[in-house]
C-alpha cells in the first residue's frame, strides 16, 4: 500500500483517514486497541499523528485490512514477531519499485494509447 503525505511533523486525523482511504472513526478505534498509536492531542482534543505513528497505522493496516488478521491476531503479531516491520517496509519498496517500472514500461510502450 502506498501512502501519499508530505513530510512534516504532524499530520491531522483527516489527513491520515484521506492517505489510507479509510474513516476518521477506524483510526480512532485503531488508537483505541493498538497501544503503539499514540497521537498528541491539543487542548480542543484534536489529534496530530507523528511519522512513527504513520509507520505504527501502515503495519496495522498491512496485517488487518491486507492480511485480514483480527485485531487480536494483528496486537500479537505487533507484539511477537520482531522481523513484521521490516517485511511491511519491504513489501512497501517492491511497490514502489513495481510501480516505478510500469510507468517506465508505459512510456516505452508506443503502442499502449
Amino acid at each position: 500500500m502506498q501512502i501519499e503525505l508530505p513530510e512534516k511533523l504532524y499530520y491531522s486525523i483527516g489527513e491520515v483517514a484521506k492517505a489510507f482511504d479509510v474513516n476518521a472513526s477506524l483510526i480512532r478505534f485503531w488508537e483505541k486497541e493498538f497501544d503503539v498509536i499514540s497521537p498528541k492531542k491539543n487542548k480542543k482534543g484534536n489529534r496530530y499523528f507523528t511519522q512513527q505513528d504513520i509507520k505504527n497505522l501502515k503495519l496495522i493496516y498491512h496485517l488487518v485490512k491486507e492480511r485480514g488478521y483480527t485485531l487480536d491476531g494483528a496486537k500479537t503479531a505487533l507484539d511477537e514477531k520482531q522481523n513484521i516491520k521490516e517485511e511491511v517496509e519491504l513489501i512497501a519498496r517492491m511497490e514502489y519499485i513495481r510501480a516505478e517500472l510500469v510507468k517506465l514500461k508505459e512510456s516505452f510502450d508506443p503502442n499502449d494509447d
